[in-house]
């Protein structure tokens, strides 16, 4: 059996869990065999800014016969990042303890460091938004949600409107070779209105909008004119009622906002020389020239990776930080007409100057206001453009979209083991700050992936083209299968730490490879009604559940086939059990889970044991007093 010396998930041997506020004092505590002779403990701490720290333990107790407990206490200096480790002093020499799998303690001889555990110390003052804690988000691509037949007035001529809602999007590249993304299907802020009772039923507490200023692709995120909404989405109008609609309906709106380029084809650009303004590409003295890089003017400028439409801007330029982050600035114009908040496109290309401008001109206008920030990894550690990024200490991001638990859930069930399920969620819970961790958008699919079910059940498209992707459909034996493990993902998503995230028709059953194929229209009228009630069954429990707002993440039963674990709050805990296996699975369950209701999943209790049908669930609810 493997020595048990320190684990940083256990408050026995680390306390508190997970990241501190600034000024508070974190217990260290190490367990040595006593056989190993250890004459003493060190603790190392080590960060980008600091000389590497030396704390010593003391010893302070025995632990039975066969055991010694060292123990230390240490605050760390100032907000930042810390990584630690241990170094054992023995009669044979150096041994070094680094992080293993769940957070525990693994040894090596010498002074070896695969691996620190990390400790995150934020601002004392860092809050986040209450109102979405414990809700659900819903994302929209708004030109692929739902159409009201409005008349629409200033539309540009030279898109292309579709004549049949949900027929394939296009994605033959032009005789050019190019992907012009000029196809649109007419959804608009009004459909969306028109649903907000739909939206509601599943327990929707967020829309999350991609987006909608006047921009001349379908994804929008070429922005024209951040001051104006797409014509063919509606206008301010439509917005603010929008808003207004939903807030009635417990519903907050959150607009995407693309503020590392614009597009060549801009009022700010005007490349092809639609405005009437004088654009950068047009004049080197255009009160834009300054907002841009250009190499050699005006053909030769920076682009978007590399995308000669996407010209990047300089956010850092006074007159681009003041146009979007200013008193009367695009940030706080559109907050005035009812929005909630921002997600923030590309949050890791954003310069820290300008993050840090962006939450107060966001915070400034309205406290309570969400900042979102889209990064893949881990976003207490990245390293961007050449330095440690500080999204999360308390002057930038209040959240970020949580792409390592989507990684986590889809390779749970697609065959990973539940310890490295656990392991994924313990090193987020370890490295976030609780106000963060409560608010993370989780999601298993975006605009930006395959969707969910395709990847729960379709073939791997790997490097193959948009002409085989097109022409890809689940089997009806593959989408059965599919469906099940989607049911599975959606529990995962709605019980763990954060907030579930909807990709709009993920509940309906959409299916779809990459983009534009993940961007189908919802199809109205034609939705697996069975997912859609999961869905919104998944959404009454979270309005019912409190540890589900800020519950603890506690790791259970760990198998091949079978992941267990419990979020606890004060007022409430909850058992939520997955069972990925074509075969029954049982669990003994201990004394004070039994005789409770099975709130959700078709699992029943059998006097001290848990029996889980194959590729089904239980979550298991109940009240603390």
């Amino acid at each position: 059996m493997a020595e048990n010396f320190f684990c940083s998930a256990d408050t026995q041997y680390r306390d508190p869990f997970g990241p501190v506020a600034e000024g508070t004092a974190v217990r260290f505590r190490v367990r040595t065999p006593r056989d190993w002779s250890v004459n003493g403990v060190e603790l190392c701490v080590n960060g980008d800014d600091i000389v590497p720290i030396g704390i010593d333990l003391q010893w302070v107790a025995m632990d039975g016969d066969t055991h010694e407990w060292w123990e230390c206490r240490w605050t760390p200096p100032a907000v930042g990042l810390y990584f630690y480790h241990f170094v054992l002093k023995t009669p044979d020499g150096p041994c070094t303890l680094s992080r293993g799998r769940g957070g525990n303690a693994v040894a090596h001889g010498g002074l070896v460091l695969p691996e620190s555990w990390q400790l995150t110390c934020y601002a004392a003052d860092f809050t986040t938004p209450d109102w979405l804690a414990g809700g659900v988000m819903y994302q929209i691509f708004p030109d692929r949600f739902a159409a009201s037949g409005n008349p629409k007035s200033g539309v540009p001529g030279d898109r292309v409107l579709h004549g049949t809602w949900g027929e394939q999007p296009e994605w033959r590249p032009d005789a050019l070779g190019r992907v012009l993304n000029n196809d649109f299907f007419g959804g608009d802020l009004a459909g969306i209105t028109a649903h907000l009772d739909d939206l509601a039923a599943l327990g929707v507490t967020c829309l999350y909008l991609n987006p909608i200023f006047e921009s001349h692709s379908n994804h929008r995120y070429d922005t024209s004119d951040y001051e104006r909404v797409d014509p063919l989405l509606g206008d301010e109008a439509d917005l603010r009622t929008l808003c207004a609609e939903a807030k009635k309906r417990g519903i907050r709106v959150l607009l995407d906002g693309v503020f590392s380029h614009t597009g060549s084809d801009s009022r700010y650009f005007n490349r092809k020389n639609r405005y009437d303004e004088i654009g950068a590409y047009q004049s080197p003295t255009s009160p834009y020239a300054a907002w841009y890089h250009f190499r050699r003017w005006p053909d030769d400028y920076a682009g978007w990776w590399g995308f000669d439409t996407l010209p990047e801007v300089n956010e850092t330029n006074p007159s681009y930080m003041e146009y979007i982050t200013g008193e009367n600035g695009i940030l706080r114009r559109w907050l005035r007409c009812g929005v909630s908040g921002w997600r923030l496109d590309v949050a890791d290309e954003l310069p820290d100057e300008f993050l840090d401008a962006l939450r107060r001109a966001v915070k400034a206008e309205n406290a309570e206001a969400l900042v979102l920030g889209e990064v893949w990894e881990d976003a207490s550690n990245k390293f961007s453009y050449g330095h440690r990024r500080r999204y999360l200490l308390g002057d930038q991001l209040d959240s970020v979209m949580n792409y390592p638990f989507r990684d986590a859930i889809l390779g749970f069930l697609h065959g990973s083991k539940s310890e490295d399920f656990h392991d994924c969620i313990l090193r987020i819970a370890e490295n976030y700050p609780p106000q963060v961790l409560r608010l993370l958008m989780n999601h298993i699919g975006t605009h930006d992936t395959e969707r969910a079910l395709t990847v729960l059940a379709g073939e791997p498209a790997g490097g193959r083209g948009r002409r085989w992707q097109s022409e890809q459909t689940l089997s009806p034996e593959a989408r059965a299968q599919g469906l099940k493990l989607m049911r599975l993902a959606a529990v995962l998503q709605y019980c763990l730490p954060g907030v579930p995230s909807i990709y709009y028709g993920d509940e309906a059953g959409m299916e779809g490879y990459r983009d534009p194929f993940n961007r189908g229209c919802y199809p109205w009228g034609q939705e697996d009604r069975a997912l859609v009630a999961w869905y919104a069954g998944l959404g009454k429990l979270r309005a019912q559940t409190p540890a589900l707002v800020d519950g603890c993440y506690l790791p259970w039963h760990m198998a091949d086939e079978l992941l267990m674990f419990e979020r606890r709050s004060a007022k409430s805990h909850l058992l939520c059990a997955v069972n990925r296996a074509d075969c029954e699975q049982r669990v003994s369950l201990p004394w004070n889970w039994q005789g409770l209701p099975v709130a959700f999943g078709d699992a029943v209790i059998d006097g001290h044991t848990l029996v889980i049908p194959p590729y089904n669930c239980a979550i298991i609810t109940k009240t603390v007093q």
